[in-house]
C-alpha cells in the first residue's frame, strides 16, 4: 500500500515548453546549447551558483544581451499551471498521504513561479506538501540517488510504501531501483490527475 507521494514539479504541475528557453537564448546571440551552457544550468540547479554567478556566465556567452533579456528568456520554459491540477493535489493532501515535491530546479526560475501565479495560489500549493524540496535547496539533483536518499532518510520513509512521479525516465529508473514504485508520466497524453485511474495500490 502507498502512503507516501514524492511528485517532480515541471510537467507534472507546471507545464513546460523545453525548447523555448533555448530559442529565446538564441535570438539574444547564442549559438546552440554548449557544454558550458550545460555545466553552469547544472551548478545553478544544485545552488553551487548565486543567480548573479550565472547571469554573469550567460553574460559571457551571449556577451551583448542584457541582464533582463536574459533573464526572460531563462524563464520562457516555464507556462501555465492548471487550476485542475492544483485543486487534485488539494484533495489528495486530504486523504492522508504523505506528500513531497522534489524538482531540479533554480532560484530564477521559482521567483518567476512565485510571481506568476501569485501569493495566494503559492501558498495553498505549497501548503499540500509536508515538504518541498527544490534542487538548488538541498544541492543535489535527479537522477542522482542522493537527491532520493535526501528525503527517504530525513523522513525515515519506506521505499516499498512510496511512489515517486516524475516526466524523465532516467529519473523514474533510478527511484525504481531504490525500490519505489514509480508512474513515468507523459506531458500531453496523461495528467496527474488521473492519477487514481493507474493501477498503484493506493489506500
Amino acid at each position: 500500500m502507498i502512503n507516501t507521494i514524492i511528485f517532480d514539479f515541471g510537467d507534472v504541475f507546471i507545464n513546460l515548453d523545453r525548447d523555448a528557453s533555448l530559442n529565446a537564448l538564441k535570438k539574444l546571440g547564442l549559438h546552440s546549447w554548449n557544454d558550458e551552457l550545460e555545466n553552469l544550468n547544472q551548478e545553478f540547479e544544485r545552488g553551487k551558483l548565486t543567480e548573479v554567478q550565472f547571469i554573469i556566465g550567460l553574460k559571457k556567452l551571449i556577451p551583448n544581451a542584457s541582464i533582463d533579456d536574459l533573464r526572460d528568456a531563462w524563464n520562457a520554459v516555464l507556462l501555465d499551471f492548471p487550476l485542475k491540477r492544483l485543486e487534485f493535489l488539494q484533495g489528495l493532501s486530504m486523504m492522508n498521504y504523505k506528500l513531497f515535491l522534489l524538482s531540479n530546479t533554480d532560484e530564477i526560475h521559482i521567483q518567476k513561479f512565485e510571481h506568476m501565479l501569485g501569493a495566494t495560489f503559492i501558498r495553498e500549493f505549497y501548503q499540500c506538501f509536508e515538504k518541498v524540496y527544490f534542487s538548488f535547496e538541498i544541492g543535489v539533483r535527479k537522477p542522482d540517488p542522493q537527491a532520493f536518499d535526501y528525503i527517504i532518510k530525513k523522513h525515515a520513509l519506506s521505499t516499498k510504501h512510496t511512489l515517486f512521479i516524475d516526466d524523465k525516465k532516467e529519473n523514474t529508473d533510478i527511484a525504481a531501483s531504490l525500490g519505489m514504485q514509480v508512474w513515468n508520466i507523459v506531458p500531453g497524453e496523461e495528467d496527474i490527475t488521473q492519477l487514481f485511474d493507474k493501477k498503484f495500490i493506493l489506500k
